[in-house]
C-alpha cells in the first residue's frame, strides 16, 4: 500500500458556510475541519480526489494520517466522514488531531480469519455469525493496528468468541471490557445450519408418496 494513502495536502479555507461548502464540492474538494489536542478547530479543504481514492482503504480509516497544511505536518485520524447520498462523492470529513504522546480512541475492524479451515464448519455443518464488524480501542497512536484479527479456526461448534478472546498488540485495551466482566461481549459464534425439521420432511415424504389423483 502507498504512503501516499496516508498523506493528504490540505489548504487552510476562511470561506465558510454552507453556500462556501458546496461551491467547494463543485470545484471537486472536500471541505473538512481538524480539532483536538487542545487547540483551535481548523476548517481546510481537500482535494476530492485524492480523498476518494484513499477512502478506498481499509486502513484509511484506523491508520494515522499525516496532513500536510500549507508545510505543516500533523498527524490526524479520520473522525467522522459524510458522503453523498447516491452519488460517489465525500461531502465533509472531521479530522481529530493526534499527539503521540497521548492515547488515542478509535474504532478498529475486525478481520474474521481461518472460517474454511474451522473442523465446526467444515465437516460438522456449523457456520459463523458475527456479532460485529469493529471494536472500539484506546492506545498511544504509535501502537495504534489497522486491524485485529478473529481467529475462528479452534472455535468449536456452538462455542462464542468474546472480546476477552481477542488478542491485541501490547498496549492496546478495548474500551468495552476495560468497563468490567459484564462487558464481555460476543463477537462471533458458530451456530448449527439450519435445516428442514423432521416434520417438515416427513410431510414432504407423505406429499411424495401420495398417489396423483
Amino acid at each position: 500500500m502507498s504512503d501516499a494513502i496516508f498523506n493528504l495536502d490540505a489548504e487552510v479555507r476562511t470561506d465558510l458556510g454552507k453556500g462556501a461548502s458546496r461551491r467547494l464540492r463543485r470545484e471537486d474538494k472536500v471541505p473538512a475541519i481538524l480539532y483536538g489536542a487542545g487547540k483551535e478547530p481548523v476548517s481546510l479543504t481537500l482535494a476530492h480526489n485524492k480523498v476518494i481514492q484513499a477512502q478506498e482503504f481499509e486502513a484509511f480509516y484506523s491508520h494515522v494520517l499525516t496532513l500536510d497544511i500549507a508545510g505543516e505536518k500533523v498527524d490526524a485520524l479520520v473522525k467522522d466522514m459524510q458522503r453523498h447520498p447516491f452519488k460517489p462523492k465525500v461531502t465533509h470529513i472531521d479530522f481529530l488531531r493526534v499527539d503521540k504522546n497521548k492515547e488515542v480512541t478509535t474504532n478498529i475492524p475486525l478481520h474474521f480469519i481461518n472460517e474454511d479451515k474451522a473442523e465446526s464448519i467444515k465437516t460438522e455443518g456449523g457456520h459463523a455469525e458475527h456479532h460485529m464488524n469493529d471494536v472500539e480501542v484506546t492506545c498511544l497512536p504509535g501502537v495504534l493496528p489497522e486491524f485485529i484479527e478473529v481467529n475462528l479456526e479452534p472455535v468449536g461448534l456452538g462455542e462464542t468468541v468474546h472480546l476477552s478472546d481477542l488478542v491485541l498488540p501490547e498496549g492496546v485495551v478495548l474500551v468495552e471490557l476495560a468497563k468490567g466482566e459484564s462487558h464481555d461481549l460476543a463477537v462471533a459464534t458458530i451456530k448449527t445450519a439450519k435445516g428442514p425439521s423432521a416434520d417438515e420432511v416427513e410431510e414432504d415424504d407423505s406429499e411424495e408418496a401420495a398417489p396423483e389423483e
